[in-house]
Formats: structure tokens, C-alpha cells, sequence
């Protein structure tokens, strides 16, 4: 996230308040790449912020939640966006190629880092996993609509979800392969696309 996060888009300026909500956000991003979940304190992200504890508690309850919130923001700020190429496999590997970029310029690590203090936390692992299933779901309708606005059958989410973005996460986060323009069309064309095609001939 940078700095253009805590004006509104399109130029326009926000209010004082939303603009110190957004500055504590900012804020608390900032930490969280600098330091990690575990070493990030409500204390902390104050002092960043320029901005009383008690300010912080009226809008979030605790940790997790504001860490659930800056994500939000980065979110909006830096939305994966694909344009319509005039097919499924061409929206794919845009969605693929947004995915990858987006996570290239965010740091990894800071990903790791939530995917670690998840297991311990119950609370972030609640609101992280409530915001996957939310981002899977906006991703899963556009290529649906876009496929039904092409005279297309709406391909079968639930293979696009598991594998796709999936094995491209696992080499991001886990392995540290490379994930290069390659390996999309492979994933793409080798993988997904036959397993939607089979699973089209079986359902009919």
C-alpha cells in the first residue's frame, strides 16, 4: 500500500476522520511488512500513526481485526483487475497474471508470516478466511458472467478455485519455484482446461 492509499480514488479527498482511519491502516501495513503479525503492536501502530490507542480500540476491538481491516484497504487500493479477453482460458490467464503480479509486489513474506500466526490465532484465522471466501467468490462471478455473456456454459468455479490459483500460491509461499508466464499457460492449458472439459462431457 503507499501513501495515494489514503486519498479516495478518483481523486477526490476524504474526510478528516476517514482520512485517520485510512493513516492507521496505513500504518499497521507498514508494521506488518517491517516486523511481522507476531511483533506488531496495537502500541506500535500508534506512535506510526500518530494516533492515541484509544482511537484505535473505538474503531477496531484488537489485533486482528485491524490487520483484517489494512488488508481490506490494501485490497481496494490495489484490486486485481483483468480485462475481458473474449474467452475463458484469455480471462484465466489474466486472473492468473493479476494474482502473481500482485502478490510480487506485496512481499511474500507478509503472507507467510499470517499463514504462520493463523494457527495460533483464532480470531485473524476466522476474519483472514472470511475475506479469502469473499475475494474467491467476486473472482468466481465475473468469470462466470463473462462466460454466460459470451453464449458460454459458466465454468465449474470449484476446479478453477482448488487448482489454479492454488498451485501457483503453493510455489509463491512454499516451494519459491519460479511462477513465470510459462508456467500459467501450462497450468492453464495442461491442467485446468482439460479438467473443466471432462468435467462438462461427464455432467452431460
Amino acid at each position: 500500500m503507499t501513501d495515494s492509499a489514503v486519498v479516495a480514488r478518483d481523486g477526490v479527498g476524504v474526510g478528516r476522520g476517514e482520512a485517520r482511519e485510512q493513516a492507521i491502516l496505513l500504518a499497521a501495513f507498514q508494521l506488518l511488512a517491517e516486523i511481522g503479525y507476531e511483533r506488531l503492536t496495537m502500541d506500535a501502530v500508534a506512535v506510526r500513526a500518530r494516533a492515541s490507542k484509544a482511537t484505535i480500540y473505538r474503531r477496531w476491538p484488537g489485533k486482528p481485526e485491524l490487520i483484517a481491516a489494512a488488508l481490506r484497504l490494501y485490497a481496494a487500493a490495489d484490486t486485481v483487475q483483468f480485462k475481458e479477453t473474449g474467452s475463458l482460458r484469455g480471462d484465466l490467464l489474466a486472473m492468473l497474471h493479476g494474482l502473481r503480479d500482485k502478490f510480487h509486489r506485496q512481499d511474500c513474506a507478509i503472507y507467510s508470516g499470517l499463514i504462520r500466526a493463523m494457527q495460533t490465532d483464532a480470531e485473524l484465522a476466522r476474519i483472514i478466511r472470511a475475506q479469502v471466501a469473499d475475494n474467491k467468490r467476486k473472482i468466481g462471478e465475473l468469470l462466470s458472467e463473462r462466460a454466460i455473456a459470451r453464449g458460454e456454459s459458466p465454468p465449474d468455479l470449484e476446479i478453477i478455485r482448488e487448482i489454479a490459483p492454488a498451485q501457483m500460491l503453493i510455489r509463491l509461499l512454499i516451494t519459491g519455484e519460479p511462477v513465470e508466464d510459462d508456467y500459467l499457460v501450462h497450468l492453464v492449458d495442461e491442467i485446468v482446461l482439460p479438467l473443466l472439459a471432462r468435467k462438462l462431457r461427464v455432467s452431460i
